[in-house]
């Protein structure tokens, strides 16, 4: 699941968040240049009225207007002039007070609001007339209009500038929050073992998701029956065939006491024994069934030394006819909390594939190790060992690995796994001497324990 999980982040948050985003982006861009054009226009017609109070000022209160129209203030000697107030010349185009002066501006100039060209620079000036038919204006420079104007838009847009990517920020925080629940249930499928079929919780989720879950429970409940139907098949099947097997071997034991050629005496003997291999496939096949359907067994502690002993006493017979010398060793009091049954079948299988494997003269070591985290079982021997690259296809129902000539079943380690995994234990392999590359070492992990009066117990 960590793919799924992998690509549900670009796919759905990162493009749910970059689509949100140039939208919002989008529309702050629109929006700002709107605002910034509407503050332009708004600062421009506030200037006009502010020409305009003042030529009113001037002409309610009679105020006194100088002659300077020889020219116009240098704003760039004078930085703080940003209104110019200045009589026209009369009608003859002569200068009021400097008749040799030339004027700048026509006397036709129009009463009210308008934009001039005056040497070389546009000046947005306001012309009026007073009731003694004098004329005269208030100006200002264009160029000082617009640098206000553009100067209160760009602060207008200072808000857009500063939440925008505050918002942007914590719309992806929103969006990350909302999938949230998406992450657990992706979490939750990956966690689980390939034999956990149980629903989804679909508390917490959102509405739209909610289908989504019910479509997957649905799926699992038809996959869980499906494989409960295969299960149940292999089972019926394994009963049935135990019967007939049962009555072959009767029956090749009869033959086998009877007088006979040695010819035909080894081939009873080879039947026997593919009989005999028959039958051990029927009981690994119903254990394996077993150990994979739902836990539905009474756990319990149950203790380790009493365990091996009884796994030595059934197994020691096969051990001795090989030579072989097994030795237990660590803290064997202690004790795991799970069915009986599930425990004697998994070291049966480790121990039973140890002498398997094991060469004549060999040894077999048993150890138990205890520490704060839980109760740590190995298997070693001394055999051939487990290549890496076998190592995770060994736990495969039926696989066998090339150049064995050992007779099995190639279940006994996939029974192992289906055990471990029902309990949330862990199963790894190792060489036993790993300069040497031989030897095999099975250590087998009961975490989350605690340490109860001298007593390891699994939670």
């Amino acid at each position: 699941m960590a793919g799924p999980q992998a690509t549900l982040r670009p796919s759905l948050e990162f493009r749910l968040s970059a689509w949100v985003s140039a939208l919002l982006l989008g529309v702050a861009i629109v929006a700002g240049v709107f605002s910034f054009v509407a503050a332009c226009e708004e600062a421009n017609e506030l200037q006009d009225d502010t020409l305009r109070q003042i030529g009113a000022l001037i002409e309610r209160n009679h105020l006194p207007v100088g002659n300077a129209i020889t020219g116009l203030p240098d704003l760039d000697s004078d930085p703080e002039s940003r209104v110019v107030v200045q009589l026209l010349a009369n009608a003859n185009g002569e200068a009021v007070g400097r008749p040799s002066a030339t004027p700048l501006l026509s006397a036709a100039l129009p009463d009210g609001l308008q934009t001039v060209m005056v040497e070389g620079e546009s000046w947005r000036l306001f012309v009026t007339t007073l009731a003694t038919d004098t004329r005269f204006l208030v100006g200002q420079q264009t160029e000082l209009r617009d640098e206000i104007a553009r100067d209160g838009a760009f602060r207008s847009l200072l808000p857009f500038v500063i939440l925008i990517p505050i918002l942007l920020v914590v719309l992806r925080c929103v969006i990350r929050r909302m999938l949230n629940p998406l992450n657990r249930l992706a979490s939750d499928l990956d966690g689980r073992n390939e034999q956990d079929l149980g629903t989804l919780s679909a508390s917490g989720l959102p509405t739209e998701i909610r289908p989504f879950v019910v479509a997957i429970n649905r799926l699992l409940a038809r996959v869980e029956q499906s494989v409960s139907r295969q299960r149940r098949f292999v089972a019926d099947a394994s009963h049935e065939l135990r019967s007939p097997l049962t009555a072959l071997s009767l029956q090749a034991e009869r033959l086998a006491d009877t007088r006979m050629s040695s010819v035909a005496g080894d081939r009873v003997a080879a039947l026997r024994q593919g009989i005999c291999r028959a039958r051990l496939l029927l009981d690994q096949l119903l254990t394996l069934t077993r150990v994979q359907e739902p836990s539905a067994m009474a756990v319990s502690p149950v203790s380790l030394e009493q365990i091996f002993r009884q796994i030595l006493e059934d197994l020691h017979p096969r051990a001795a006819a090989k030579s072989i010398d097994i030795e237990v060793t660590g803290e064997q009091g202690a004790s795991i909390i799970l069915a009986e049954s599930d425990l004697i079948t998994l070291l049966r299988n480790l121990v039973d594939n140890a002498i398997k494997y094991t060469p004549a003269g060999g040894r077999i070591d048993l150890s138990v190790g205890v520490d704060d985290r839980g109760v740590v079982v190995e298997v070693s021997d001394n055999g051939p060992g487990i290549a890496p690259s076998e190592r995770a296809l060994v736990f495969e129902p039926f696989h066998r690995v090339l150049g064995n000539d050992e007779a099995g079943s190639g279940l006994g380690l996939s029974i192992v796994k289906a055990i471990t995994d029902r309990y949330a234990a862990s199963v790894a392999l190792d060489y036993t001497d790993v300069a040497q590359s031989c030897g095999l070492r099975v250590t087998v992990s009961f975490r989350g324990s605690e340490r109860n009066a001298g007593t390891i117990t699994q939670r």
